[in-house]
């Protein structure tokens, strides 16, 4: 299969849905990412376009396209939607995950609405959660506990972005590991990532 994960910024993805994107890896799946900005409002760009390279080798990221938004200013237009219609024509997903739409972060909601509208005919389209997620209550789920400590990794080679969770003395490692446990709780599991379908089909051919 192919998979494809859209993200606003660098490490959104690695948060949202990188230890369900290392198992489809590690079964030979291709895994692709869109990133739309280069998240410069969160530090240098050059940065942290290199902490993204660094990233994707943990969870086995084929290729990778980015958006070329400026940070904070994704606009909610036609363009947007045709530029991520032009990565799912290329790359044919068999499933899409993408940011949860109800998020305080301005870029994640816009990058979801496109995405809603981009995907408008595809099939097993899924919301992921990040730091900024609210109202979100998953259905599906999946145990990660063969790849979290790759989603970690994926999640430490974003090292100008560790400490910046605007929680004093928790990074983003630690978060992401607690809600890891969480939604693990929530599944029976012990690690797991959660998520909200659009769409999700199930094949009984």
């Amino acid at each position: 299969m192919n998979i494809l994960a859209l993200g606003s910024h660098p490490d959104d993805i690695e948060y949202g849905c990188s230890g369900t994107l290392a198992k489809f890896s590690q079964q030979g799946h291709a895994v692709y990412i869109m990133i739309m900005t280069g998240g410069e409002f969160g530090g240098d760009a050059t940065v942290r376009a290199a902490e993204q390279l660094q990233s994707n080798q943990f969870f086995g990221v084929r290729e990778m396209f980015w958006g070329g938004y400026t940070d904070t200013q994704i606009p909610l237009d036609k363009g947007l939607i045709d530029k991520i219609e032009a990565v799912l024509r290329q790359v044919q997903p068999t499933l899409t995950f993408v940011h949860f739409p109800e998020d305080t972060h301005q870029d994640h909601r816009v990058t979801a609405s496109a995405t809603t509208s981009a995907t408008r005919y595809i099939k097993n389209v899924l919301f992921y959660e990040g730091p900024t997620t609210q109202n979100f209550n998953p259905t599906v789920f999946v145990d990660i506990r063969t790849t979290l400590e790759i989603k970690l990794a994926a999640l430490r080679a974003h090292a100008s972005q560790v400490a910046k969770t605007n929680i004093e003395g928790l990074t983003i490692v630690e978060s992401a590991s607690s809600c890891a446990t969480f939604r693990g709780i929530q599944g029976r599991v012990k690690y797991a990532e959660a998520f909200v379908p659009l769409r999700m089909f199930i094949d009984l051919t």
